[in-house]
């Protein structure tokens, strides 16, 4: 155990955390030049088109360093998008240090003090690393005066490279062999595993990626999931390198991944503790917090045949992604469905891609929304995240919506923009200080449901890509809510239905229909479009009729003869309307969505 180093890479996004795997990856010698891809661990497509890390990914790296001892070298690359903090919160508990990567030209942002904290709250061992040293904008002295003024990190520990072209990363191996600690635990205590990870193999079942605290596990014992107590048969050990290498035994302090032929997706939680079943290990290991979902939206399938095909693809994404949460749903308009829960955006963006490509199932989601409490007038509280279950107006007494904190990193120079965007978007209580000279950090109080439609992209705009961004959850407010309904041809459409701020409610109608306006075909009779408050019209629109020109075979003649037949049309027309039926393509659901 002495010679394994258990070790994470965390960072803002885009300061080269996949990059440097690859250079390790490379100087370990586990990958010939001929096989080498960059971003080698990340494996989906979305990851590689998108060029961010959505999955947190682990290899096993042996190790010689200078003075010539073998090490077994564990590294874990993480994601770096505030959307995919609970991958990295699973990475860290593997781990007994992190390096912590800062871009030599953009230095400490939001999301490198966020995964700091995570890594602080585990107890790890900080390398600070400064990454991209070759840019002709670099400025390492002044991000190592960050380090360790603002972060307060031991300024003898960092370490510089460039990743890109492989400067300095050998030091960095030898400086997480000489001050990441290695793993602590009993090989002869009874098994005890903790699930970090886990991932569907149509062929094998689910693998399980384990951290062994305490004993070994070998094929052939029985393990026992310690949560709902199911046993099963190992079938295969193994460890993490390019491609899956089988072993004999795991022990004590290191890190792999257990193959058990375990077909039932639900039994496998990151978090939960595997034991021996004839030997068991006397209490679980601490699991992990409950993630904290912000936005909700519901997914149904185009084609309702694909209903069963959703539920399963929905359960073998959750093993792969344990953030996403989802129970079931129904629609007038759109049958069968799912109400999801994300951490964000691009959370939800990511989710939606993935069960298009991996399962191929078309799908059409409704408008995301965050969950409200609604107190009535019977002093019983309800959590609204659907417009569906908005309660009658007269029997709620007040509305609270959820505020989060966000702190964001700018150039100063930028302060007049972002200032008018935090108070478009409801900002409260702002305040702001310099870290350090021409950078300002600033907080702000701001409602979820404000944040979660396009504020990132926003901030990225205004700032030149310079800003970044982070949030919690603060706190509930009183509110002032409506539930905002679409209408087509006098009918509502459920799916289309959103819960909004009275003040932005005839804004946000407004758009839906002109949006709707341009993807809705024209039929043969005229189409009203309106979004409505109660029973109150804010916003409309129509789509105008084709019309046939019924006088054209009228040559001359009387004037009462065209009279006659253009109110016979326009008779027939309103007859139309009544019976007809107005079909919303797919697309029009989806430009409702982007409009915001």
């Amino acid at each position: 155990m002495q010679n394994i180093r258990n070790f994470s890479i965390i960072a803002h996004i885009d300061h080269g955390k996949s990059t440097l795997a690859d250079r390790m990856i490379q100087l370990c010698q586990q990958v010939s030049d001929r096989d080498f891809q960059d971003q080698l661990l990340d494996n989906m497509d979305i990851e590689r088109e998108r060029g961010i890390t959505i999955k947190s990914q682990t290899i096993c790296l042996p190790y010689t360093s200078k003075d010539g001892k073998k090490y077994i070298l564990n590294l874990v690359d993480t994601p770096g998008h505030v959307d995919f903090s609970y991958e990295v919160s699973r990475a860290l508990s593997s781990c007994e240090g992190a390096l912590l990567l800062v871009d030599a030209a953009q230095g400490v942002e939001a999301q490198t003090l966020a995964n700091l904290y995570l890594a602080m709250e585990n107890n790890l061992e900080i390398i600070p690393v400064i990454n991209k040293i070759d840019l002709p904008s670099a400025d390492p002295e002044g991000v190592a005066l960050q380090i360790e003024e603002d972060l307060g990190l031991d300024g003898a520990l960092i370490q510089q490279c460039s990743a890109k072209t492989g400067l300095g990363v050998e030091n960095i191996l030898e400086a997480i062999v000489k001050y990441i600690p290695p793993p602590v635990g009993d090989k002869n205590a009874p098994l005890q595993a903790l699930i970090f990870d886990a991932n569907y193999d149509p062929f094998r079942g689910t693998i399980i990626s384990v951290k062994i605290i305490n004993g070994t596990v070998k094929a052939g014992n029985t393990i026992k999931f310690m949560s709902n107590n199911s046993e099963y048969r190992v079938e295969e050990v193994g460890l993490f390198r390019v491609k899956r290498k089988a072993v004999k035994t795991l022990s004590a302090g290191e890190v792999g991944y257990l193959l058990a032929g375990v077909k039932t997706v639900s039994d496998t939680r990151p978090g939960d503790t595997i034991t021996l079943a004839d030997n068991p290990s006397a209490e679980a290991l601490e699991g992990f917090k409950e993630v904290q979902q912000v936005v909700f939206s519901s997914i149904y399938p185009i084609s309702t045949d694909d209903y069963e095909a959703l539920t399963t693809a929905l359960e073998k994404l959750q093993l792969n992604d344990a953030a996403l949460i989802f129970e079931k749903d129904t629609s007038a308009a759109l049958g069968f469905g799912f109400r999801c829960g994300f951490l964000g955006l691009l959370h939800l963006e990511v989710i939606q891609e993935r069960l298009e490509r991996e399962f191929d199932i078309s799908l059409i989601l409704t408008v995301p929304s965050v969950k409200y409490n609604f107190y009535l007038k019977d002093t019983t509280m309800l959590e609204v995240d659907n417009p569906a279950y908005f309660p009658d107006p007269m029997q709620i007494d007040r509305v609270e919506e959820p505020y989060i904190k966000a702190t964001i990193l700018i150039p100063d120079k930028y302060m007049g923009a972002l200032m008018t965007l935090c108070m478009e978007r409801r900002g409260d209580n702002t305040n702001y200080h310099y870290p350090m000279p021409g950078r300002i950090e600033f907080t702000c109080e701001l409602p979820l449901a404000e944040v979660i439609y396009d504020f990132y992209d926003k901030l990225k705009s205004i700032t030149q890509g310079y800003g970044s961004f982070d949030y919690e959850l603060y706190d509930y407010r009183k509110s002032d809510l409506v539930k905002l309904d679409i209408l087509v041809n006098g009918e509502i459409v459920d799916a289309l239905s959103q819960l909004a701020h009275r003040d932005n409610a005839r804004a946000r109608g407004l758009r839906a229909c002109e949006r709707l306006k341009e993807e809705i075909p024209r039929q043969m009779f005229k189409i009203a479009i309106q979004a409505a408050i109660g029973g109150t019209i804010v916003a409309r629109t129509n789509i105008s009729a084709l019309r046939k020109d019924v006088t054209a075979k009228c040559y001359g003649g009387d004037i009462s003869r065209k009279r006659k037949l253009l109110e016979k049309q326009k008779a027939g027309k309103k007859r139309m309307k009544t019976v007809g039926n107005v079909d919303i393509p797919q697309k029009a659901f989806l430009a409702v969505l982007k409009s915001e």
